[in-house]
């Protein structure tokens, strides 16, 4: 499910089973206590950018086409006075984030892209298929940000992602950002899609 949704950002974690988490009881939930992490302790480990061909501009404005590259470099666009609006308690600690760590005062800086986690790096991937009833060609993410690869305590490798975090060189026209309406539903159909145990990426 999603990790969290702040105004207008959200963070994505793509990979979703957390109906691993929810059929655990309290008990072995006290358990694996210690292996939780705070965000200044998490272990991230890019790997497809190092796998992969990086844009070699590393100017972050839009346009097309982008040559020889699966992955762009970008930063964030800040944002004044980001405000938690939910946040998957159960997503948190899949990816080994203490829960305790919401009530954090930079807990949205981290999740709308003002701060950067140690280890992450932002990036925007290319990539080309249909849209709007054709073959578009190049596309990309225009308003959606891989932050990084984390390896929990289980050894499983999570991509989380930003979205509406700010422009890319594939925004085109927009700004890069995403409404709030769009935001929860999405946050809530991922939570619903994990609860029904259904695996989805």
């Amino acid at each position: 499910g999603k990790a969290t949704t702040t105004v207008p950002k959200s963070l994505v974690a793509r990979r979703r089973n957390t109906s691993l988490l929810l059929s655990m009881s309290s008990d072995s939930k006290s358990r694996v206590k210690g292996s939780l992490k705070t965000l200044d302790q998490l272990k991230f480990d890019n790997l497809i950018l190092r796998a992969l061909p990086i844009d070699k501009e590393t100017r972050n404005y839009p346009r097309s086409p982008v040559p020889g590259a699966c992955f762009s470099i970008v930063d964030p666009t800040p944002i004044e006075e980001p405000i938690l609006v939910a946040a998957s308690l159960d997503a948190l600690r899949i990816i080994d984030i203490d829960p305790s760590e919401v009530v954090r005062s930079d807990f949205a800086e981290y999740f709308c892209g003002n701060k950067i986690l140690p280890g992450a790096r932002p990036a925007a991937h290319c990539y080309c298929g249909h849209q709007f009833g054709y073959f578009s060609g190049q596309l990309g993410d225009g308003a959606t940000m891989y932050l990084g690869e984390i390896i929990n305590g289980k050894g499983q490798r999570w991509e989380i992602q930003f979205k509406g975090a700010g422009k890319t060189p594939y925004s085109r026209t927009a700004d890069g950002r995403k409404v709030l309406r769009s935001s929860i539903r999405e946050f809530l159909c991922s939570e619903a899609m994990a609860n029904l145990g259904e695996v989805e990426t």
